[in-house]
């Protein structure tokens, strides 16, 4: 690999580290573009004003997706914009809102399943926690979010020892039942209290309104070693703690490996790999301030929350959320003095919706070497062989003759290589935000992704060398789509 190519792979496999939910993943974005002169936005307030030509912005919504763009030099409203689409979710196990449990002299942390994961992954596996809490400030009686991460292996879903397994052939196991992680082993006290809990479960009926809660606090209703951790991590006491969002996540390190180390192992390969390249295109395109005086259009990446529970949410794809923002940036004019055509027509937007497109980023399959059968047999994308447009007739995939010829072309002005993915006529295909956004807001969208073996596993496989290239195929549709969107014709 080039350095600036392993360069690229070990400055992702620090961003996978920093990323174990959603909200890290968008903090480590946030951190990225501060650090390279973005401003951050709010949707509480109006933009008019805030908005300026050559200027860099981001903008959050529930701290789990982010949507950041910079501003053309001869950006004027009605043109266009070019959009990378990722998600920042991935398949995991969400700790429930009432967990603590005990069993067989364990005690147990209640979990849902997030997604479609690979589930058998998870077991033997050491399992970290982490995620967001929400603290009671002691001063201001604020209550603010704080990100968690308890970087150590505190919890394992052990899998049943093949003597007592009646079924040696195949691994069945029930998700409510038999799914369920060990975090410690219950000691005396700890049973005592639990009996006292139990005779105590209709006491305080007659509660004055200071002692009334309307729902257990957190302490009631998880592990207390658990909290004390928590707890430790922020600096503050488990009665700030007023409630959390806490997921699982694999403790093992993503690393480099291969004896070339010309893979990624990690988690969240689907679908941080996009989210990191869209971001460093992003800035990338950024730096270049001659080349984005001259732009006429916006540039904007948009990373969702809940895309593998079909993005349905205030923050998913399917949201509000880019079609606010791009109404927003539309109808901005980027000038030092009143920017918002507020009392113009709808039609600056409809303009740009029909001047811009969207490439819509995440994985695609590689072919694997042991089944190889079950991949079409001319289209079969490698690892390390450079970003996949993926096509299906039947829009699962939004990718069609004019958006082929578009990445083609970036991709020639980019030297970065192309492969091409169809499933079989007799296999499910998969989809993700392409389709959905193509639909809302009449944008021309492609769909792509990097190749990657084991997908929704605990532990996928990608290549390292893969990573450089959709950081240069976006910085050169960044750089080069408003010079190629007049010449395609449709």
């Amino acid at each position: 690999m080039s350095a600036q190519a392993v360069k690229y792979a070990n400055d992702f496999i620090t961003f996978l580290n920093n990323s174990p939910t959603p909200y890290h993943a968008v903090d480590s974005v946030k951190s990225k573009l501060l650090e390279s002169g973005f401003n951050e936005l709010s949707e509480r307030v109006n933009w008019a004003g805030k908005v300026k030509k050559n200027g860099a912005y981001f903008v959050t919504r529930n701290n789990s997706s982010i949507i950041a763009f910079t501003v053309g030099g001869h950006w004027q409203p009605g043109n266009g914009v070019s959009i990378v689409g990722a998600h920042t979710d991935s398949p995991t196990l969400r700790i429930k809102p009432i967990s603590h449990s005990t069993k067989e002299g364990f005690n147990q942390v209640g979990i849902e399943t997030y997604g479609g994961g690979l589930w058998h992954t998870w077991f033997d596996r050491d399992l970290g926690v982490a995620g967001r809490v929400f603290i009671e400030e002691e001063e201001s009686g604020h209550i603010v979010s704080k990100l968690v991460k308890i970087d150590k292996p505190v919890l394992r879903i052990p899998t049943l020892a093949i003597h007592l397994t009646k079924e040696r052939a195949k691994f069945e196991f029930n998700k409510e039942t038999q799914f369920h992680p060990i975090s410690s082993l219950e000691n005396s006290s700890e049973k005592e209290k639990n009996k006292d809990e139990e005779h105590d479960a209709c006491a305080g009926e007659d509660l004055t309104t200071e002692e009334f809660k309307s729902i257990q606090s957190v302490a009631e209703r998880h592990n207390k070693q658990l909290l004390d951790l928590v707890a430790a991590d922020l600096d503050c006491s488990i009665s700030q703690i007023v409630d959390f969002e806490l997921i699982l996540f694999d403790h093992n390190k993503p690393v480099l490996g291969g004896l070339n180390e010309e893979f990624v192992f990690s988690g969240r390969l689907d679908n941080l790999t996009s989210c990191f390249c869209a971001t460093e295109a992003l800035i990338n395109a950024s730096k270049d301030t001659n080349r984005l005086d001259l732009d006429t259009n916006i540039q904007l990446i948009s990373l969702f929350d809940h895309e593998e529970i079909g993005s349905v949410s205030a923050q998913g794809a399917d949201s509000s959320f880019l079609p606010d923002i791009l109404q927003r940036i539309t109808r901005l004019t980027g000038n030092e003095v009143s920017t918002d055509l507020e009392g113009q027509p709808n039609s600056f937007f409809l303009e740009s919706m029909a001047k811009s497109f969207l490439l819509s980023s995440d994985m695609a399959h590689g072919v694997h070497p042991n089944y190889g059968e079950v991949y079409e047999k001319l289209n079969r994308p490698r690892i390390n062989e450079g970003p996949v447009i993926k096509i299906n007739a039947n829009q699962r995939y939004s990718t069609n003759s004019p958006g082929i010829v578009l990445l083609k072309k970036i991709g020639e002005l980019g030297k970065v290589p192309l492969q091409l993915f169809v499933v079989r006529n007799d296999s499910p295909c998969g989809s993700t935000i392409g389709p959905m956004l193509s639909a809302k807001l009449g944008l021309r969208t492609l769909d792509l992704g990097n190749p990657q073996l084991s997908m929704h596993s605990i532990r996928e496989t990608g290549g390292a060398r893969d990573v450089k290239k959709l950081v240069d195929l976006f910085e050169s549709y960044f750089e080069n789509y408003y010079t190629l969107e007049p010449k395609i014709k449709v």
